[in-house]
């Protein structure tokens, strides 16, 4: 028997060791993206890359009759449907229950807390104040030590959970919301995400993207954040009512947002300088955005996205025994 068919898409960029270890494994057809499916591939292939963005939905699993296996190194899957997947045998491989491996992956937790500093200290700004010829400290002063600020975190998983440790580390009192988890020692657990962000000097998300927390952090929720807080968002842009962030931002009730996301981000047409809070960061200092890179060091690509690919070729092994 020969290898089995895997359907690559060039959008994921996957490394190129890790390009090298899924044609040792299968043999591997390639498209720009999932919108250039077609059937003849699709009737062929027993593994395909599933890419945030583009549902995999039943529709789909159905013009794929000998699918075996489905391959997303994401930690979470709110884009292929796991019920369809699972009514048809199909494995779905991700990162989503691999908590020790994931353990050791840090950069998500790491840019949070780049982000935190960089929005509290205004360095991207006064970077720019230096480049321009000037040399005055009296411009940037931040408004407080981190040892004398807040830190509220909503959502204590693994990523919370170090963002935890980090704000111990700089010596910020430290409390969390999460209905599912208990305190661990390390934070004090808040029953109310409105206590929380009324009582939080820096708000730090990390809750995964399900249709029951979409919207999160509502218009209603944004009213009772503290006044001049900060709000650090490397999770989803979902999440969070962006048009009432955006007033929150210019009114001044929130003074900074630190966000690796975008609404529409994973949109073919997606265009950044287009976005309402991408424009307001281009005439005002309270907004620090980067494209979606929290997660983005060579190394956790190259571990993140070897963990699923050999996962799948184990399975296939498997299957063939």
């Amino acid at each position: 028997m020969g290898k089995p068919a895997l359907l690559y898409y060039r959008l994921l960029n996957w490394q190129p060791e890790n390009q090298a270890l899924a044609a040792a494994g299968f043999t591997v057809h390639e498209l720009d993206n999932p919108e250039q499916d077609n059937d003849e591939i699709l009737a062929g292939i027993e593994a395909c890359c599933a890419p945030l963005g583009f549902y995999f939905g039943s529709e789909k699993m159905a013009r794929c009759p000998n699918l075996r296996a489905i391959i997303s190194n994401t930690t979470g899957v709110p884009h292929i449907d796991m019920a369809a997947a699972a009514a048809r045998g199909i494995e779905v491989f991700s990162l989503k229950d691999e908590q020790a491996f994931l353990d050791t992956i840090t950069p998500t937790a790491e840019h949070a807390w780049g982000l935190l500093l960089a929005l509290l200290r205004r360095t991207p700004w006064s970077f720019d104040h230096v480049k321009a010829g000037h040399w005055n400290r009296f411009e940037w002063g931040a408004p407080a030590m981190l040892s004398r600020l807040k830190l509220g975190i909503i959502g204590y998983g693994r990523l919370g959970r170090r963002l935890a440790r980090y704000g111990a580390a700089f010596d910020m009192a430290v409390r969390y919301h999460d209905p599912f988890v208990e305190a661990d020692g390390l934070s004090e657990r808040v029953g109310s995400l409105v206590d929380l962000v009324a009582w939080a000097d820096v708000i730090s998300l990390h809750v995964p993207a399900l249709p029951e927390t979409q919207g999160l952090i509502s218009a209603e929720v944004i009213d009772r954040f503290k006044p001049g807080s900060l709000f650090i968002n490397t999770a989803r842009a979902e999440l969070v009512d962006e048009a009432a962030l955006l007033r929150a931002l210019q009114s001044g009730h929130i003074a900074g947002y630190g966000a690796d996301v975008l609404d529409g981000e994973f949109d073919l047409d997606f265009k950044a300088a287009e976005h309402p809070l991408v424009r307001h960061a281009q005439s005002h200092d309270n907004v620090l955005l980067t494209p979606h890179i929290a997660g983005s060091t060579q190394d956790a690509w190259r571990e993140t996205q070897g963990r699923v690919i050999e996962l799948a070729i184990d399975y296939f092994k498997d299957l063939k025994t």
